[in-house]
């Protein structure tokens, strides 16, 4: 089938490889030259592992083509993902700028043909039916020229009336650093439209996935498909990651008494995952969550039912907890150090999340602020920001080149980011360069045994110092 994916961030970028990679003909647009020209080269210009393999395959085989002609892609595309961001405005609320020009460049550029126009971008409830409107302003703008005086009328191919298009909205599950692996293998795919002509093409175009032909294990059964309408389909999107940010939240606020009674969150976090109604799943306590997904979804559906007339208190509950949470580190760094003025501090990690560059709402970046402000020398590793050289948003703070320069003069050092690499580093090397060797995991990734053994002071988030 023929695709085009407007947009090449995570999950534009993603969504085209791997469409491509299962055998449709895939052109992928972006208004960033720069960012065109290095994909032309088979270079990923996000760290996602498994991806740069898989453009480049597609390269190879003729299946993707990159380019900054919107017109060429909607030419091409008989399917048309708006995979642009929508970042939150200070208000909460989802900047849907990006989409609204795409919806009606989209429209500008439409010559008739049926086309099936994807939401693929997280918007807000209630942005199908928006879409469709804004492509049908940009076809009568369209026409509005070409009726000028002067203008050829063998241009006027198509009127408001002739459009032939429908809108779905195909929300993504996709996990920063899974997020090939989560395209193969997915929980569920929802379709959501008014119109059975488009969900059966949307079924046609993933159907290899969900006959399970890409899959780790193409043994189980078939992906459910949930075809749902616009609204539902929107709101599924931000419930399930609402959910999650949710169940992080509970777990941390649960850490927290366990700090004060004496009991180990792992414990009990692995005492309630076996309770199938629970699932072990998103129930790691320790310094919140962030992304560039969480804080954005939950904060717009907040936003929606403010404007709904309703105040979602759990979901502000949520933030309140998780923007709490953040403080934790700098609570423990000085009930172990007391004063921090003069002190210098190590993060281990600075990304949000393991296997991947994104440093949006890192709460490395919190950190970071704060030690500053309280007079703290601040010292950070991370085996991708180390390596690429990015120092957006690091203003204040010293990135080493690996783990033993920064355990080097060091009164403590900061768990901030669970990568796995981080598991087996010599931290009996690390513990004799340091002033005071003092490690606060705030990811309870490493093993406190291991660490005294080591010769640091371990202290976890909710576990017990018995």
């Amino acid at each position: 089938m023929r695709v085009c994916v407007i947009g090449t961030g995570y999950v534009g970028l993603v969504t085209g490889a791997c469409l491509s990679h299962i055998g449709h003909d895939v052109i992928c647009v972006d208004n960033n030259e720069e960012k065109v020209k290095l994909m032309k080269a088979g270079r990923s210009p996000i760290f996602e592992p498994g991806l740069s393999e898989i453009m480049q395959s597609a390269i190879e085989a003729g299946r993707i083509q990159f380019t900054t002609d919107i017109a060429a892609g909607v030419a091409h595309g008989e399917i048309l993902f708006i995979a642009v961001g929508t970042p939150p405005l200070p208000t909460g609320e989802s900047d849907t700028r990006y989409v609204e020009a795409v919806a009606r460049s989209i429209g500008t550029h439409l010559n008739g043909g049926y086309k099936v126009i994807v939401n693929k971008s997280t918007v807000p409830i209630g942005s199908g039916d928006w879409v469709r409107m804004i492509v049908l302003d940009g076809i009568a703008e369209r026409q509005k020229t070409l009726v000028a005086p002067g203008a050829a009328v063998s241009e006027q191919k198509l009127s408001v009336s002739d459009a032939d298009f429908d809108v779905v909205s195909n929300p993504e599950f996709l996990r920063e650093g899974s997020a090939v692996y989560d395209t193969f293998n997915p929980d569920r795919i929802v379709l959501g439209g008014n119109s059975t002509r488009a969900t059966d093409l949307m079924k046609k175009l993933y159907a290899p996935i969900v006959e399970r032909q890409f899959a780790e294990d193409k043994s189980l059964s078939q992906v459910p498909v949930l075809v749902t309408d616009l609204s539902s389909a929107e709101m599924i999107k931000y419930a399930a990651n609402a959910f999650l940010a949710t169940k992080i939240s509970f777990i941390n606020e649960v850490a927290n008494i366990c700090d004060r009674v004496g009991a180990d969150v792992t414990q009990v976090a692995k005492g309630i995952g076996l309770d199938s109604r629970i699932g072990n799943k998103f129930l790691q306590a320790g310094i919140g969550w962030g992304g560039s997904c969480f804080p954005k979804d939950v904060s717009a559906l907040v936003h929606t039912a403010d404007d709904y007339g309703y105040e979602a208190q759990l979901l502000k509950s949520a933030v309140s907890v998780n923007q709490r949470q953040r403080l934790i580190a700098l609570e423990k760094l000085q009930q172990a150090l007391k004063i921090l003025k003069g002190k210098t501090v190590g993060l281990l990690g600075l990304t949000f999340k393991p296997d991947t560059d994104d440093m949006r709402d890192a709460p490395a970046l919190n950190l970071i602020e704060q030690l500053n402000r309280l007079g703290a020398k601040v010292k950070a590793y991370d085996p991708i920001v180390s390596q690429s050289g990015m120092r957006d948003g690091l203003s204040g703070v010293l990135v080493e080149t690996d783990p033993e320069r920064l355990a080097d003069g060091c009164d403590a050092l900061v768990l901030v980011t669970d990568w796995n690499q981080f598991s087996s580093l010599d931290y009996g090397k690390m513990a004799k360069l340091m002033v005071n060797p003092v490690m606060i995991d705030g990811r309870n990734f490493l093993d406190p045994e291991t660490m005294v053994r080591a010769g640091f002071k371990y202290i976890g988030v909710g576990r017990s110092s018995r």
